[in-house]
């Protein structure tokens, strides 16, 4: 089984499949020396290289691989029968890593009807959260290694960001839930200086999902402009997120002025620039919520606290009926 086409956008050289798949490249060598599964193509110089076609092939291969098939078996399979068993094991599986490596495969392709299904399909078995959570975001962090590694364009981390942004802000309209009696308010923003907003769009359906209220700013927030609503909306909680590698951002000049302007408000920090950074001093008033999981706890707290003083005050209303009065 040999896939020769030569149609394609963009060399990848071994070292490119080496990042992308996780495969390493003698494993690539015997794939093709051994079992013949597919024949790169050369250069003048006798430098392999594969197209994205191949590339596909190679991730199907190891999606195959990862779920127990021998290469000696895919290898006497046709291109359609590789795909059908990937396509099974999508749909009827959620083997996390399996799903992450058909969304990278979707990327490289540009390929947006692919990617839509294989998220439809998770959300449908997982929910939208648990999808987020344990596909998405650690995809994403795929795709970010894989910028490092100059193994992708910024074409393609655009291309992707943008099909999740567009089902999270579908999600958010879609929500029925009101706000309730015991919400709180959160102002919710990416300073000026991080372009990455998915986690902190993300964070907002989580919020507004369970009942809370939600000043949602975006990206990209200019720090004078934050003191102006602030100031009109007097929000519980202050809560940003700063993920990107490349961001612009000073974080501890960032994090010292919230904790400086609004020292009697809950500040709630996250994101890659922000935890795990131990240099970084966070103000006393200052939560950091290592991922999403997290913040779901935190509001799950949140919530047992709230009823916990409402239990308190209506027993205090109860043995005094003078009290409120």
């Amino acid at each position: 089984m040999r896939s020769g086409k030569k149609d394609f956008r963009n060399k990848l050289f071994i070292k490119d499949l080496e990042n992308i798949t996780g495969i390493k490249a003698h494993t690539i060598r015997i794939w093709e020396q051994r079992y013949k599964i597919f024949e790169p193509h050369r250069t003048d110089t006798g430098i392999r290289y594969y197209d994205e076609e191949q590339l596909r092939l190679i991730l199907n291969i190891s999606i195959l691989n990862n779920n127990g098939y021998k290469i000696s078996k895919i290898a006497e399979m046709s291109l359609e029968e590789i795909r059908e068993k990937c396509q099974q094991l999508s749909e009827n599986k959620s083997k996390y890593d399996g799903q992450i490596q058909a969304l990278i495969s979707t990327m490289m392709l540009f390929d947006e009807k692919e990617f839509n299904k294989i998220l439809s399909i998770n959300i449908l078995k997982l929910g939208l959260e648990d999808t987020m959570i344990q596909i998405v975001f650690p995809f994403m962090e795929q795709v970010g290694l894989l910028w490092l590694a100059g193994s992708i364009h910024p074409a393609h981390e655009h291309f992707i960001s943008n099909l999740i942004r567009q089902r999270l802000f579908v999600a958010i309209d879609n929500l029925t839930v009101s706000i309730n009696s015991d919400a709180r308010k959160f102002l919710v923003f990416v300073p000026t200086g991080e372009s990455h907003d998915l986690s902190i769009l993300f964070s907002n359906y989580v919020l507004r999902s369970r009942g809370h209220e939600v000043i949602y700013l975006g990206a990209q927030l200019p720090f004078e402009d934050l003191y102006k609503i602030f100031e009109e909306r007097k929000p519980d909680f202050l809560f940003s997120i700063i993920t990107s590698l490349n961001s612009n951002v000073s974080v501890q000049a960032f994090i010292n002025n919230l904790g400086k302007h609004w020292k009697d408000t809950e500040i709630l920090l996250s994101g890659a620039q922000i935890v795990n950074k131990k240099e970084l001093k966070i103000p006393d008033n200052a939560k950091v919520l290592a991922n999403p999981q997290e913040l779901i706890g935190f509001l799950n707290e949140l919530k047992e606290s709230l009823k916990y003083k409402n239990s308190i005050k209506n027993f205090s209303l109860k043995t005094n009926p003078f009290q409120g009065l």
